[in-house]
């Protein structure tokens, strides 16, 4: 079987431990916060989740784009450097191109390279979750949040607050000089303004 036949049938299983990583992420950033984001996620939020978390920050986007790109490359150094001790102590080689033929050592530094990749991502997602949570429960609890955005309520209402996050039902906010995270259904709300945006001064 070709490896492009291999990677044919892994791209919809990327796709699913994609979806898993953005909901394990999401899932420990609220916790943090006391909230069990399923309870307000639609199937379109949890399906888009993977791609949300690599837009949202232009450093986790990044690291992302260096793990795919050595993982796709790892066969080839591996081929290249398995002799080497120190390859073999890092990536745990049980053979190299010396034990098994070049068709069956290619196969198994692919899925090495699988492997590498998986546990990649899954630092990069669970990592992010766990620090963005952290860190979002801190400003809270000391006042600390920048309260850049104003609500517009449909009733005519306006408040200032600091929004923690959004999805296609709900805002997750913080109104000024308050501890207490609201969560209201996006069709409470006429429109939401940007006050202080940084990117245009």
């Amino acid at each position: 079987m070709k490896f492009s036949e291999d990677l044919q049938k892994l791209i919809p299983f990327g796709y699913l431990f994609l979806v898993v990583m953005g909901i394990l992420k999401e899932s420990v950033l609220f916790y943090q916060l006391g909230i069990n984001i399923l309870k307000y996620s639609t199937i379109m939020d949890i399906l888009i989740s993977p791609i949300a978390t690599l837009t949202a920050n232009p450093l986790t986007f990044l690291i992302t784009i260096a793990i795919f790109a050595f993982s796709y490359h790892l066969p080839s150094i591996l081929h290249k450097h398995d002799h080497k001790k120190w390859v073999q102590r890092i990536f745990e080689l049980k053979h190299t191109k010396v034990d098994l033929p070049e068709i069956e050592i290619k196969r198994y530094y692919f899925v090495i390279s699988i492997k590498f990749l998986a546990i990649g991502l899954l630092s990069v997602y669970l990592g992010y979750g766990s620090a963005e949570g952290f860190f979002m429960a801190q400003r809270i609890k000391k006042y600390k949040l920048k309260y850049d955005y104003t609500l517009n309520y449909s009733n005519g209402g306006t408040e200032q607050i600091s929004l923690i996050n959004s999805n296609s039902v709900y805002y997750f906010y913080v109104p000024k000089a308050s501890k207490n995270i609201i969560i209201t259904p996006i069709g409470a709300i006429k429109s939401i303004e940007l006050t202080n945006n940084k990117m245009l001064k």
